[in-house]
């Protein structure tokens, strides 16, 4: 037999002269990022980034402009009680916008909420804790009813909560029969209503149990939105839906959760909405909705859903609040207070509009 040659013209590499020689290939196609790519990916990464600068900037501004005033423990705590009732309402729009959704009755809710509350107590002669209780229960049918328009009827959220705001606002005037209740009855007959009013002093500053209780409000809204599933779930629904549906999560009922859960809020906010004003008006908080609405979409939540901080929510309040208060101890007329806030908010959205076209 005749033996066969191995053919030598033809170079043998090595295993590692190989790698090395494809590694050269593949570095020569490697694309840099530029500085503007990077700072994209890092504002889609952490939304709350943005309206934190924003709310750093400001308050130096505002302390280098107007001085001790602006920084005074009791101005920052009057900042504080200024933005509570828009940041507790801001947590039930901030759920739902997550969803890729958007509550326009939030306002409303609140307001026939702390009007139940008052009425149950001051007319019927109930318990406080019990018209607490059956305002809360109506804040939860109210959001329940806003799930069912929008889960059941497959009613876009837009539509199906500006009907149900305009709606809930008449059964309001209607069951209020448009009086306010007066503080000094309140304070006599169920002074546990105007509990977050009240209170306490902290180095100067004089904090409302009514912000204590959004910061609590805030803290437990975040653990539930990170370290449960219920909150990976709220975030999946809002980023695809259909992709969430294929995974096994069922999307009907995170979001008729999502909006009772909000409806919830709301009624805290009415406790809250009393302890703030002392009296009880059915017409108090009517432009609430738009507020918290601002709120989010300052903080960082993209209208789109699935992308968002409910401590971002808490920075755009708190944005809103120190501009007004600094414009005003500025001596800037109010119109031009609400122009700064309309700017902020054309400015958010540009900037949500901004990052997602670079990272999608």
């Amino acid at each position: 037999m005749s033996s066969v040659k191995p053919n030598t013209s033809t170079p043998v590499l090595e295993h590692d002269q190989v790698a090395d020689n494809t590694a050269g290939y593949v570095a020569n196609f490697s694309v840099k990022e530029s500085p503007i790519l990077r700072l994209k990916k890092l504002l889609h990464t952490y939304p709350i980034a943005a309206p934190s600068i924003v709310l750093l900037l400001a308050i130096f501004g505002f302390s280098l402009l107007i001085g001790n005033r602006f920084l005074h423990p009791f101005n920052l705590s009057l900042i504080l009680q200024q933005v509570t009732i828009i940041g507790v309402i801001g947590v039930a729009q901030t759920l739902i916008i997550l969803t890729a959704g958007i509550d326009l009755s939030v306002g409303a809710i609140m307001v026939l909420c702390s009007v139940v509350m008052g009425r149950m107590a001051i007319d019927l002669g109930l318990e406080a804790w019990l018209a607490l209780a059956l305002g809360i229960s109506v804040g939860a049918l109210a959001g329940f009813i806003n799930g069912l328009l929008i889960t059941r009827l497959k009613i876009p959220p837009f539509i199906a909560t500006l009907g149900s705001w305009n709606v809930f606002f008449a059964i309001n005037l209607w069951y209020s029969k448009s009086e306010t209740i007066r503080s000094q009855d309140i304070s006599s007959i169920a002074p546990l209503l105007q509990w977050t009013g009240e209170t306490i002093n902290f180095f100067g500053a004089r904090l409302t149990y009514g912000s204590l209780l959004m910061l609590g409000l805030f803290f437990l809204i975040w653990y539930a939105l990170n370290w449960t599933s219920w909150g990976r779930h709220v975030y999946a629904t809002g980023d695809d839906p259909d992709a969430a549906r294929l995974a096994g999560i069922q999307t009907n009922r995170i979001l008729m959760s999502v909006y009772v859960l909000a409806g919830i809020v709301c009624a805290v906010g009415a406790w809250v909405l009393i302890g703030r004003i002392g009296s009880i008006s059915p017409q108090a908080g009517y432009t609430a909705n738009l507020d918290s609405i601002t709120a989010v979409v300052i903080g960082g939540c993209s209208l789109f859903g699935g992308r968002g901080s409910i401590y971002g929510t808490l920075i755009g309040a708190l944005v809103v609040g120190v501009f007004r208060n600094g414009l005003a101890l500025a001596g800037v007329d109010v119109l031009w207070q609400e122009f700064t806030v309309g700017i902020l908010i054309i400015l958010a959205v540009g900037v949500d509009q901004w990052i997602r076209r670079g990272t999608a």
